[in-house]
């Protein structure tokens, strides 16, 4: 048996009219169309469904009891689709998105905060963790778009470049950063560097360009965060190499800021979404809002 849901509409119209041409005219359809449906319920069952008379129809033993059951069956699937309807509503009036500390803390508030002006009806929800759980809060689907330096994602996601930083030299001062200075990475020649561990994606393209331009650094002191490896340079324990999307939380220490090169090695900054899911028209005004703001926010 292979009833479709509008041989079952076609059957409960009848039964409810008590008659063809009544159940036509509410299903907005031929009588003759109509009666093929109906005709095709009970060849499928198995079962004559209605009496016929030239004045009405009613319904059989068969038809009765079928009648309860396909009532029953819309009626869970009606509830089914309004609860659906409702949870797709709330998911497109809701926008989740996962990124590292420095971004959370530095760069993303603000730009937030300017999209939520001119989206006053979105839920917007920032969380915050280490590069791989926030590729894993989008795996999960437990955020709806992730951002950071994903040089290689999961199959299962969709990566997206918006914008790119070059990198830039951190060095202890005696005041707070007024503007971006330069620096030849010469200048990292022998200097104590505060470095991410090894295994960070921006480490690791920091320590494959010193190698290819032959600079070997001094003593490294490794840590885990970018935001303690600032710090770390204004108590005047070392140098950091860091990319530019950090400069806005450099402001914040007495530490001299400089873009390193030639040459200079921009790094791409991502947008990274399960793939397969739905992109609202929200997901896609964010996107641009992305890009319009994030390259201000690194001079």
């Amino acid at each position: 048996m292979n009833l479709s849901m509008r041989q079952i509409r076609a059957f409960l119209y009848v039964a409810q009219a008590g008659n063809f041409t009544r159940a036509a005219e509410r299903a907005h359809m031929t009588q003759a169309g109509l009666s093929i449906l109906v005709r095709e319920v009970e060849r499928q069952l198995g079962a004559r469904l209605f009496d016929r008379t030239t004045r009405a129809v009613q319904l059989t033993d068969a038809g009765r009891r079928f009648a309860v059951v396909a009532e029953g069956v819309l009626r869970q699937l009606d509830d089914a689709g309004a609860e659906v309807g409702e949870l797709g509503r709330a998911a497109r009036e809701q926008l989740r998105v996962a990124a590292t500390p420095l971004v959370s803390a530095h760069l993303l508030p603000q730009l937030l905060a300017r999209f939520r002006q001119s989206h006053p009806h979105l839920r917007i929800q920032l969380l915050d963790g280490s590069l791989p759980a926030v590729q894993e809060m989008v795996e999960s689907g437990s955020a709806d778009l992730g951002m950071g330096f994903f040089f290689k994602v999961a199959s299962g996601l969709v990566r997206r470049r918006i914008a790119e930083f070059p990198l830039m030299r951190v060095a202890p001062a005696q005041d707070m950063p007024t503007r971006l200075g330069r620096a030849s990475w010469n200048s990292l020649r022998g200097a104590t560097l505060i470095s991410l561990p090894t295994d960070n994606p921006i480490q690791r393209a920091i320590d494959a360009h010193l190698h290819k331009v032959a600079i070997t650094p001094g003593e490294v002191v490794p840590v885990s965060f970018l935001a303690t490896m600032i710090s770390m340079v204004e108590a005047g324990f070392g140098e950091a190499v860091v990319p530019t999307f950090a400069v806005s939380a450099c402001r914040r220490h007495r530490v001299r800021m400089d873009v390193l090169g030639p040459p200079r090695l921009p790094l791409g900054f991502y947008r990274i979404s399960r793939r397969g899911a739905i992109e609202t028209d929200e997901m896609r005004a964010f996107d641009a809002a992305l890009a319009e703001h994030l390259p201000s926010m690194s001079s």
